[in-house]
């Protein structure tokens, strides 16, 4: 099958104490409090969040977000509470080469939810998603080096650090050059 598009697997599943699940439309009033809420600590690391969103905005970003899984082009998930439902943060695989295969998890998390574990727990999820669902050959995280607490999740789940890329990326701010971590787990 070499057309992504017919690729079948599951759109959702479940670990001990998440539900994992593409973007469906209607998720925008969630993500969209989870972003406000979040904005002081994801605007150093993630553009989307230096800018003011507004609901309208933020929903048709899910849905970009929905047809983009449909066609297989990126796979962005949402992270909610198994029990309560509530939204914990987005993830994904990203950067997607299926001839290899191989795939980039990126993850942010709603700061109201951080520092439970349960980030740590939806990465190592979606990583054994890819494994298993997606015969995935390689996954990798990138993250800056400045990021200790992104860096934590691929170190805590036993990720290689494979190098630094110095100097790869600019500040969001514009302000100074960034080094990127490249961790990878292979099959």
């Amino acid at each position: 099958m070499k057309n992504p598009i017919l690729k079948d697997f599951p759109h959702e599943f479940y670990t001990k104490h998440l539900f994992i699940r593409l973007p469906l439309p209607g998720d925008f009033e969630g993500v969209y409090q989870a972003i406000e809420a979040s904005k002081q600590d994801l605007k150093k690391w993630l553009p989307f969040a230096r800018k003011d969103q507004s609901l309208e905005d933020v929903e048709i970003s899910v849905r970009e977000a929905h047809v983009q899984f449909l066609k297989r082009e990126d796979l962005r998930l949402h992270v909610f509470h198994r029990e309560t439902g509530d939204f914990i943060g987005s993830s994904g695989l990203h950067r997607i080469d299926w001839e290899i295969p191989k795939f980039e998890i990126g993850y942010w998390v709603d700061s109201r939810q951080s520092g439970k574990g349960y980030m740590t727990e939806a990465v190592e999820g979606i990583a054994d998603f890819a494994f298993r669902e997606l015969k995935a050959n390689r996954v990798e995280i990138c993250c800056d080096t400045k990021n200790a607490k992104s860096r934590a999740i691929p170190e805590r789940l036993g990720f290689s650090l494979e190098g630094i890329h110095y100097n790869d990326s600019i500040q969001i701010d514009g302000e100074e050059l960034r080094d990127t971590c490249v961790y990878a787990k292979i099959k």
